[in-house]
């Protein structure tokens, strides 16, 4: 395998008091936008606050203050828009609360064609749900997470011991937290996308922490006179040149989405780069300092 670097002696536990308190902060972010979900105050998405979106492709090039005047004099109220003028789209969301939303997307669109009689509409997608249906879809996806979880949990407890499997649990959660505060602090619309998105993140983030924790439970076999803590700094150099490797190719492909990928992606894709980031980082300064936490007295390995 091609090696990024060689033969590495970096002290990793070292920083990792340092690495606390930025996995500290990132958590707090998490938690917060986690209780801003629950209220319903962070930027949900339709899925989960309802309401209805409307992605419009026009004929000619458009500016949103035309499409909102023209919406304002049609009677339309409460909107945003967000435009994509390299292709000539504009999607226009309402959010309501009310137990029907009528056929408002049809309303919208047929307002713009009346009002933009010389720009043909093409309608690229519609999307209307009603509040009931988004506070469900809200309450599944956080169950799907803590699920996904709780299989990693269990499946880590087996594979190697439970005191490994803290560190992994503790490393998803940590990374799935990190990905949705930051997303809540850019702006950025929380949805269906985003769970997914955050579901890839925990399996990708538990592939990367199995490597290493397989390393060090091979390390604890063989090397029997060094501490824990320096069989664990010598496990991550050992895999760090496989996971830089790994870590780089995967976020090649999520950039190419993120870029390439279209407007629809493009939040998955975002999640998907800032969770390979996170998902790396917490494999060797979350995962492992917690194992060297947890260590007790009984053996790391099993036989």
């Amino acid at each position: 395998m091609i090696e990024i670097v060689r033969k590495t002696q970096i002290d990793f536990m070292k920083f990792r008091k340092f690495a606390l308190v930025i996995s500290g902060i990132l958590v707090i972010l998490g938690i917060i936008a986690i209780v801003q979900v629950a209220n319903g105050t962070a930027n949900l998405g339709i899925d989960f606050a309802g309401g209805t979106a409307v992605l419009l492709k026009f004929q000619k090039p458009v500016t949103l203050q035309e499409v909102r005047s023209v919406l304002e004099k049609g009677g339309i109220k409460d909107f945003d828009l967000q435009d994509f003028p390299t292709v000539n789209k504009v999607l226009i969301r309402i959010k309501k609360k009310e137990e029907t939303l009528g056929k408002l997307s049809e309303k919208i669109i047929n307002t713009l064609r009346e009002g933009m009689k010389d720009n043909p509409i093409t309608v690229d997608s519609t999307t209307e749900i009603g509040p009931k249906v988004g506070a469900k879809l809200r309450r599944d996806a956080m169950w799907a997470i803590i699920a996904a979880t709780i299989g990693i949990l269990i499946y880590i407890a087996w594979r190697f011991q439970f005191r490994f499997s803290i560190g992994a649990t503790a490393a998803t959660f940590h990374d799935v937290l990190a990905v949705l505060g930051l997303f809540n602090i850019m702006g950025r619309e929380i949805n269906l996308i985003l769970v997914s998105a955050l579901l890839t993140i925990a399996g990708y983030s538990l592939t990367d922490t199995v490597v290493v924790f397989d390393r060090i439970r091979e390390n604890l076999r063989f090397v029997r006179r060094e501490t824990l803590e320096k069989v664990i700094n010598r496990s991550i150099n050992e895999v760090l040149s496989r996971t830089l490797i790994t870590s780089i190719t995967t976020l090649l492909a999520a950039g190419a989405l993120f870029f390439f990928g279209g407007e629809v992606i493009h939040d998955f894709a975002l999640a998907m780069m800032l969770g390979i980031i996170v998902g790396t980082y917490s494999s060797v300064f979350v995962a492992s300092p917690i194992v060297l936490l947890f260590k007790g007295k009984g053996p790391l390995t099993k036989k």
